[in-house]
């Protein structure tokens, strides 16, 4: 498992390694091969071109403000005719975006500095740029890191990355998820509760909200034995079957507690105002879309639910 590096990183690439004028005999190097590992742009100019005076200063303003997600290469028609020959350029400035070793877009002209800057946004999409986090594989590893059952290592990755994007929705929703996982149900309420209002209706808060009010259920309930006593006792005792669901999630026995709530549903559906169905509907959001439990789950109650 990696841990986030908390000093102050890696520096960002200096604007020499950004921007560089090539040659016939470079261009494999400064374009080609450079352009797997992030964008490179190349930019056809020649010194008695007006326009191309115009947009180059745009270009490099650009691709500096990228801070390394894109590269800038210049190339004067004049001095190096081979290369936009065989590229088929008529007409300057041109500029062409490589990707992965091969020509991905490009304009001609002398294009106003916004559309210069939309057209690198596009381009550099999902591009990290050098010392810069990438939260996407961050936050895959923290939710990996939890599923293997290590709530604390999973919340220092987590927290790392609410240090650098203190409104990451994703993140705060983790946080608080371990926070649950632990049984530190007080500060997983304090987390959630970052979250602004807007967004509470993303997938991940409402599942971690789910699971709070699921815990708080469990706590005013006894231990389980007792509750397993009742319900052998009185197979009808309805509310003591649904406390034994509640309290068997509650320590993780997921199949287990499906499968008391399905029984009340066979039983009875409308008891408690259909209370086990969407108690067990609420086991569902709280254990996500995609977990094994629930998947079985709604198989189950959809067969009770349609036969």
């Amino acid at each position: 498992m990696t841990i986030i590096d908390q000093g102050n990183g890696a520096a960002g690439p200096a604007s020499a390694d950004l921007i560089k004028d090539t040659t016939t005999q470079t261009f494999v190097k400064d374009v080609i091969e450079e352009s797997k590992r992030q964008p490179v742009l190349i930019d056809f100019w020649a010194e008695w071109c007006g326009p191309c005076k115009q947009l180059t200063p745009a270009l490099e303003k650009a691709v500096r403000a990228a801070k390394g997600k894109v590269k800038l290469v210049k190339m004067n028609i004049d001095q190096h005719p081979a290369i936009p020959g065989q590229m088929g350029i008529q007409s300057i400035p041109a500029v062409i975006a490589f990707v992965n070793g091969q020509p991905a877009d490009g304009f001609m002209g002398a294009v106003p500095e916004s559309q210069v800057n939309a057209f690198i946004e596009k381009l550099t999409k999902g591009v990290t740029a050098p010392g810069e986090l990438n939260v996407a594989e961050i936050l895959q590893e923290a939710e990996a890191v939890l599923a293997e059952g290590d709530a604390e290592a999973a919340a220092q990755i987590y927290a790392e990355v609410l240090s650098h994007d203190s409104t990451n929705i994703a993140a705060l929703a983790g946080l608080a998820k371990c926070y649950v996982v632990s049984g530190a149900i007080e500060q997983a309420k304090q987390t959630l509760g970052m979250v602004p209002e807007s967004k509470r209706s993303d997938a991940a808060v409402k599942a971690v909200q789910a699971s709070i009010d699921l815990a708080e259920q469990a706590e005013s309930l006894g231990p389980v034995a007792e509750l397993e006593q009742k319900v052998a006792a009185n197979p009808l005792d309805h509310q003591a079957r649904f406390d034994l669901a509640t309290a068997l999630n509650a320590q993780g026995s997921r199949a287990a507690a499906t499968e008391q709530l399905l029984a009340i549903i066979k039983r009875d559906r409308k008891w408690n105002d259909d209370g086990a169905r969407k108690q067990l509907v609420q086991f569902f959001e709280a254990w996500g879309s995609a977990d094994d439990a629930t998947v079985e789950g709604r198989k189950r109650l959809s067969t009770i639910l349609f036969s």
